[in-house]
């Protein structure tokens, strides 16, 4: 990934917030849980909050929030640097190489599948800009951040134009902006957006993010 990604990355607040709005309009959109595009888990563990980008094709971004710092945890399955595609079966080289150990820790949990991984990127939180170890990628081939960080997506019109396909639902871009703007969710924004879902449910749901 060229720097100017790295530099469009929001800083660690921003992304955060970026990353439960978009879960609160997956939970409008998608009933399922286990086929939401982005999720988001406020307490996933102590003092860390835990998102998560799954394309349901076997791609996915685990963003990961602590008190020292963020981590991105990519995996592109379709990428050369995938573990899956070498003989050895070992993740790259110099993808965690320079990692700080407090944020690395982190990623120690059998459902991030740490091994798993294509790209990796933080940023402590005393840090001004996010950083990535230093790989060799092979020419023509791809880590995957490019397009998997394509799937954060920063206005609401990104998200509108991507869940209106994904989801296959006609939305309602001014209420997607108003969710964008930290408006309540009220009952009648999300029969707006999905009159088929259970408004009670969601309700629940979004009160737990």
């Amino acid at each position: 990934m060229e720097a100017n990604v790295l530099e469009r990355l929001p800083d660690p607040a921003m992304l955060q917030k970026l990353m439960k709005i978009q879960a609160s309009l997956n939970i409008i959109l998608c009933p399922e849980e286990w086929l939401r595009y982005h999720s988001y888990v406020q307490d996933w563990n102590e003092g860390v909050t835990m998102a998560k980008i799954d394309n349901g094709s076997g791609d996915h971004l685990f963003i990961l929030f602590s008190p020292e710092g963020s981590i991105i945890k990519g995996f592109d399955h379709e990428s050369g640097l995938s573990p899956y595609a070498q003989d050895e079966h070992k993740v790259w080289q110099g993808i965690y190489d320079d990692v700080p150990m407090e944020l690395l820790s982190l990623l120690d949990d059998d459902a991030i599948e740490k091994d798993d991984v294509t790209f990796c990127i933080w940023r402590k939180n005393s840090d001004t800009n996010w950083h990535k170890g230093n790989v060799e990628i092979p020419a023509g081939t791809s880590d995957g951040s490019d397009f998997l960080l394509g799937c954060i997506f920063h206005t609401p019109e990104d998200f509108e134009e991507f869940a209106s396909d994904y989801f296959d639902l006609p939305l309602s871009l001014e209420v997607v902006a108003k969710i964008y703007d930290d408006v309540p969710i009220t009952e009648e924004m999300i029969h707006i957006l999905n009159s088929s879902c259970d408004v009670k449910e969601v309700l629940q749901e979004l009160a737990l993010l």
